[in-house]
């Protein structure tokens, strides 16, 4: 390794900072020293961004038994029931955790205050500030994570790749965005919690740090992947001209939004029994069908029936981000259409958050633990995070004992850069003048994504999609930076995407095609593998 390289040690490095990444971090500060590595600020995760909730049954009228059915069901056949029931049984006892150290969740009086989302048969959904839940999460997590002085938070670090040595992951490398340095960390064990990869399309409610970073060095390195065919798309993101795709949550229709299309008509009831209520990928398709019958570009969301005091209110943050672009959501109707939303494969591991790597570790979007099967149940992210986050924490404290050091600062690590800086993905890559082949190409990547590999597909999609992805030329540089390697990634998880989707030959969940618009139970009822440089299979 060249000298120039800065090299760190930690008992366990945690690459993210969101739910899944903090919760495990402050699990293994119990053993050792921790450092956590987030590529923009520590804020900046897919979990800040959630706005609807976090499942749980903890109501009176629910039960834990109902929320595991529900989950099963709106897996479509392809749930893992041990990895479902661990999900729901754990669930409750790290909410109440969450509580405890502060985290504070809408009340109805002195009680928790729970909403219905689609597909759930009770009331189980908890929010904060109305629809700013995943942002009061990470604000306990972090408050709480920066109180443990082993515990080290570094900001603007770009994990670029993992280090494996005699078959196991031995650290990492990555970048310093405030200088461009390059830095090594060592460490017993490493967890991979960076999110999902909605960057990958044009059309996404992701944060713009969402390139799928974790998967692709993970599958680089020679782990498995698994589902990653079964991307969500949320069925309403708003959609105005050179606005982002901000996501409308769900809870918008818990609460009584309908779909009407552009001649105002309610259309979901020809779609399916539940008609808004209806799973994720029902409601999206059925937008996509009805956008197409009328040759338009959105359908609207109408939440007209309820008053501006209520949506204030319960929505706080989607009212005024609504108003900013001159929607009052009271008075009009708010023109949506389906964006990349979640993928529910990942980086395939054990109810522990095992890879199949020695020594790496992956949990929440960025793993595929089985737990949300071809579909993923609203608000069961930010559980699954929570949950899985605890669980892998704890199989690296059992299966890489941090050895007889004394906790404290890492050796050889600077001061935890503060989480105040200003720079963002854009400014970075302009700051550091990046030529725009970088920025064309990713643009040309989520182009041919959400033509040929986005809601609806096709096996002559997907072969054209491969084609054109195989064939583009990714910019070259000495010394890439953030961007260079973000756009890497997405090349290489676009390519795993189609080439997964044109192998499961059905329809199930989020994956359709219609050439093959069925599910296959015989031929389809396992789960897709891929490792790098072997074609695609199929295990139970």
């Amino acid at each position: 390794m060249p000298n120039s390289h800065k090299t760190h040690r930690a008992d366990y490095a945690v690459v993210g900072s969101g739910i899944a990444g903090l919760r495990a971090a402050i699990e293994l500060s119990a053993a050792g020293s921790v450092l956590v590595l987030a590529k923009s600020t520590l804020s900046d995760s897919a979990t800040a961004w959630a706005q609807g909730g976090i499942a749980v049954a903890l109501s009176d009228e629910d039960e834990i038994g109902l929320h595991e059915q529900d989950t099963i069901k709106a897996g479509d056949g392809l749930c893992r029931p041990e990895a479902v029931s661990l999900l729901v049984e754990e669930g409750p006892k790290y909410i109440t955790q969450l509580i405890e150290w502060g985290t504070e969740f809408d009340r109805a009086g002195t009680k928790l205050a729970f909403t219905r989302e689609a597909a759930h048969s009770r009331s189980r959904i908890l929010h904060a500030h109305g629809d700013s839940t995943g942002r009061e999460i990470s604000r306990a997590l972090l408050a709480r994570a920066h109180s443990i002085p082993h515990l080290h938070l570094r900001a603007h670090a770009f994990t670029t790749e993992l280090i494996v040595e005699r078959e196991r992951v031995t650290g990492l490398r990555f970048i310093d965005e405030a200088d461009g340095t390059l830095h090594e960390l060592r460490g017993g064990a490493v967890l991979l919690a960076t999110g999902g990869l909605g960057q990958i399309y044009r059309e996404t409610t992701n944060p713009e740090v969402a390139t799928g970073d974790g998967i692709a060095i993970a599958y680089e390195a020679g782990a498995v992947l698994s589902d990653m065919e079964f991307v969500q798309f949320h069925p309403t993101a708003l959609a105005i001209q050179g606005a982002p795709r901000f996501l409308l949550s769900e809870a918008l229709r818990g609460e009584g939004a309908v779909l009407r299309n552009i001649g105002l008509e309610r259309f979901m009831k020809r779609y399916n029994e539940a008609q808004e209520l209806a799973p994720r990928d029902v409601v999206a398709r059925a937008i996509v069908s009805e956008m197409q019958r009328t040759q338009s570009t959105h359908v609207y969301l109408d939440m007209t029936k309820k008053s501006a005091e209520f949506l204030r209110k319960r929505f706080p943050r989607i009212y005024e981000t609504c108003l900013s672009y001159g929607l009052d959501l009271a008075s009009d109707l708010a023109p949506v259409c389906p964006a990349a939303h979640y993928v529910m494969g990942g980086v395939r591991t054990d109810l522990a958050g095992r890879t199949s790597l020695l020594g790496l570790y992956a949990a929440g979007e960025t793993a595929a633990t089985g737990v949300h099967g071809a579909n993923r149940l609203a608000s069961n992210s930010l559980l699954e995070g929570l949950v899985f986050g605890a669980r892998a924490g704890q199989a690296m404290m059992k299966d890489a004992p941090a050895g007889k050091r004394q906790p404290g600062a890492l050796p050889g690590s600077p001061a935890p850069m503060p989480d105040n800086s200003s720079s963002t993905p854009k400014e970075a890559m302009k700051n550091s003048g990046k030529p725009s082949t970088e920025c064309v190409m990713r643009k040309k990547i989520q182009d041919v994504m959400w033509r040929e590999v986005g809601i609806m597909r096709s096996g002559k999609e997907l072969a054209d999609a491969i084609k054109q992805l195989e064939a583009m030329e990714l910019p070259k540089s000495e010394k890439p930076g953030r961007s260079g390697h973000e756009l890497r990634n997405l090349h290489t998880l676009a390519l795993v995407i189609a080439r997964a989707a044109r192998a499961r030959e059905e329809s199930r969940g989020s994956h359709y095609r219609s050439d093959f618009a069925y599910r296959n139970d015989e031929d389809f009822s396992k789960h897709s593998v891929v490792q790098k440089g072997k074609d695609v299979q199929f295990e139970p």
